[in-house]
């Protein structure tokens, strides 16, 4: 089973176990009650597998959010950086995944391969494929996709 990475808790937030998520999702609803998460730790901490959220809500730019059996500060520290995947959205067929794109080689306009995708770098406007050489290509301008290729149709000028 593949599991994306869909967020990461910060830090704790009060003194009742509710916490500030960063959701690197565009899909809010994966913090929604009774959402599973599973967890990602660095370290040797003790952490469940997998947390329920019990509630969420907007917070600034991030989210604080309620797991099941968290319930005072000191259980909320503990789970601080950890990193929280779910399973890719079964009714999202066109989305583009970083794990996906890692490894394809980009093709442009004109059929020149432009080498294969090293990173994905978030960025607020648009995400950008990082590719050997140092060249930033948004994912605003990817075509299409297939196996091994991604296709773009890029302004002139962008890998000068």
């Amino acid at each position: 089973m593949t599991l994306l990475e869909v967020g990461q808790i910060i830090r704790p937030h009060g003194l009742r176990g509710e916490v500030v998520v960063n959701l690197v999702s565009n899909r809010s609803d994966r913090l929604d009650p009774g959402s599973m998460l599973h967890t990602k730790v660095s370290g040797q901490r003790r952490i469940p597998d997998v947390l329920e959220v019990v509630a969420s809500r907007p917070f600034q730019t991030r989210h604080l959010v309620v797991f099941s059996g968290v319930a005072s500060r000191e259980d909320a520290d503990l789970l601080r950086g950890v990193t929280l995947l779910a399973e890719p959205a079964s009714d999202d067929d066109d989305a583009l995944y970083v794990h996906e794109l890692i490894g394809k080689h980009v093709v442009d306009q004109a059929g020149v391969d432009r080498g294969a995708v090293r990173a994905v770098e978030a960025n607020p406007a648009s995400d950008l494929l990082v590719l050997p050489g140092g060249a930033l290509v948004p994912l605003r301008f990817v075509v299409r996709t297939d196996d091994r290729t991604i296709f773009v149709a890029v302004p002139d000028g962008l890998f000068e």
